[in-house]
């Protein structure tokens, strides 16, 4: 029975923030290694469910750095990468589509089969628009985001749609083009004015020592985190996920949060909970 009573009691606990966040956006990113755990996805896709079920409208922004690096070296082309960016000529583009077309269909189906109402979108359908990104080094077909067609996706919102869009933009010019998911998702968030934007990863989220659990800061400013980096306390991987939370916040979105997918049902814990268990940047 104290079992029985505990779990009502998180029930209880989320009922503020049901009613608080029903019916507004968040954007989720989700990939890299978390992407091919098949006890991660579940427990993701249950819990986007979850959210879709009581009214919040979700976009799920995913990646395939890994499938493509590794399609990549199945063809015998090299994957480059210049100041961490995946260099993109055109059989790297082609194998970059293929790939993020596949994981899209399979995200949809595997929502589907867990009884979601999803859509599966692609960038470069007349969503995200790119110029060339600019680099000391040319990039090839690698874009800047420079607008969001966001009424395409409030479309599939309004209708209580998971929204599941891959990272791809458009030029003026019809050309596709590669770009980093988290730009994606950070970019779609501002351009929603999400209630929230998420990291999903594979660490517990910014940690003052990465060897140090206890270590976790479970709230951060978008100038804390400037500072952290300065410090070198945030640092390598991490910098481009805080920097995406705070550009995110700076479109308009009220709050970023990173944190571990490897935790069971990680996004309920960390949205519909008082203490949360990741880190949440907010502006001020």
């Amino acid at each position: 029975m104290e079992n029985f009573i505990k779990k009502a009691a998180v029930l209880i606990e989320a009922i503020p923030y049901i009613h608080a966040f029903r019916r507004k956006v968040f954007v989720i990113k989700y990939g890299g290694s978390i992407l091919d755990d098949p006890a991660i996805r579940k427990n993701i896709f249950q819990d986007v469910i979850f959210l879709s079920y009581v009214g919040i409208r979700t976009v799920i922004v995913h990646g395939g750095g890994p499938h493509i690096s590794s399609r990549l070296k199945e063809e015998g082309i090299k994957a480059e990468f210049h100041e961490g960016i995946r260099v993109t000529d055109k059989a790297t583009l082609k194998i970059v589509q293929e790939e993020l077309d596949k994981l899209n269909k399979r995200i949809v189906q595997e929502i589907k089969d867990l009884k979601g109402a999803v859509t599966g979108l692609k960038g470069e359908e007349n969503i995200v628009y790119v110029e060339k990104k600019k680099a000391s080094k040319d990039l090839g077909y690698v874009g800047t985001i420079t607008n969001i067609e966001k009424e395409v996706l409030e479309e599939h919102l309004h209708k209580e749609d998971i929204t599941v869009v891959s990272p791809m933009g458009i030029s003026l010019e019809k050309q596709p083009h590669n770009i980093n998911a988290d730009e994606v998702a950070s970019a779609i968030a501002g351009s929603l004015k999400a209630e929230k934007f998420v990291l999903l990863t594979n660490v517990q989220g910014v940690m003052r020592n990465i060897e140090d659990p206890a270590s976790l800061l479970s709230t951060l400013t978008a100038d804390e985190v400037t500072s952290l980096i300065e410090q070198k306390i945030i640092q390598g991987g991490m910098i481009p996920k805080v920097n995406s939370c705070v550009a995110a916040l700076a479109g308009g979105v009220r709050k970023a949060h990173i944190i571990d997918a490897r935790i069971q049902h990680a996004l309920l814990l960390e949205i519909f909970t008082d203490r949360g268990i990741g880190t949440q940047i907010v502006k001020k």
